[in-house]
């Protein structure tokens, strides 16, 4: 079985970058793939993180574990009001 995340990732960077791009060198190949991966995983909203980017949902998902008793604590005084 293949994973689902991978295989997409995959084809997206295929459709997107490398069927439209010919590189010169390896060097050249390394940078530009390295750039899309970078704007990929940092800067595009993404359908599975509720439309954040990956850095963006990763920061708030550790503010919410390094802070569970701010989240518990307003949500009791929501039930209580």
């Amino acid at each position: 079985m293949q994973n689902g995340f991978v295989e997409s990732s995959n084809g997206r960077m295929r459709d997107e970058l490398l069927n439209g791009t010919m590189f010169c060198n390896s060097a050249r190949a390394r940078v530009v793939i390295a750039d899309w991966a970078a704007d990929y995983n940092t800067e595009r909203s993404h359908s599975a993180v509720d439309y954040q980017t990956p850095a963006g949902y990763a920061l708030a998902l550790t503010i919410a574990i390094a802070h569970p008793a701010a989240r518990d604590e307003s949500s009791a005084r929501r039930a209580i009001s």
